[in-house]
């Protein structure tokens, strides 16, 4: 499956009446990814360090003789680093790279209403923001999609 993350796969995303998204828990937050971007969910694998990465760069997984670039959430949206070894990663494609989502808690694969969906609200961390495609208004909480593509590719 070889899927480019952009912003025109928003709308795409957004035709349906329901879509599905693969939740996950990131400190207090519960955010998500369109199902049809993970490729699978994996527990926690031995990392080899990247010299001079990013800090939010924990390393790189060698999934079945791929390798792949594992991206800490918590550091990437500055929280604190607390992970333990009840951590998940969450693997996803761009181009022919693989890369690993590093999050707290895998949650369910929801089908959430589209119509649900809204912008970005101006309350949302200014650091975090940037890499949001926008959010779902559930009835217990708020829903955050995930911009893949602002993730990988960070400047």
């Amino acid at each position: 499956m070889d899927r480019k993350f952009n912003e025109d796969n928003l709308g795409v995303l957004l035709e349906k009446d329901e879509v599905q998204l693969c939740g996950f828990k990131i400190g207090n937050g519960h955010y998500a990814v369109p199902v049809l971007d993970v490729q699978e969910v994996i527990r926690p694998q031995k990392l080899t360090p990247i010299p001079l990465a990013p800090d939010y760069i924990d390393g790189l997984i060698n999934l079945r003789g791929q390798i792949v670039t594992a991206i800490n959430m918590r550091k990437l949206f500055k929280l604190e680093d607390t992970h333990n070894e009840t951590y998940m990663n969450i693997i996803v494609r761009s181009d022919d790279n693989l890369y690993s989502l590093v999050v707290d808690e895998i949650l369910d694969v929801m089908e959430v209403p589209t119509k649900s969906f809204e912008n970005t609200p101006d309350t949302l961390d200014l650091h975090i923001r940037g890499f949001i495609s926008g959010v779902f208004k559930l009835k217990k909480q708020l829903l955050v999609l995930l911009n893949l593509e602002k993730i990988i590719n960070i400047e």
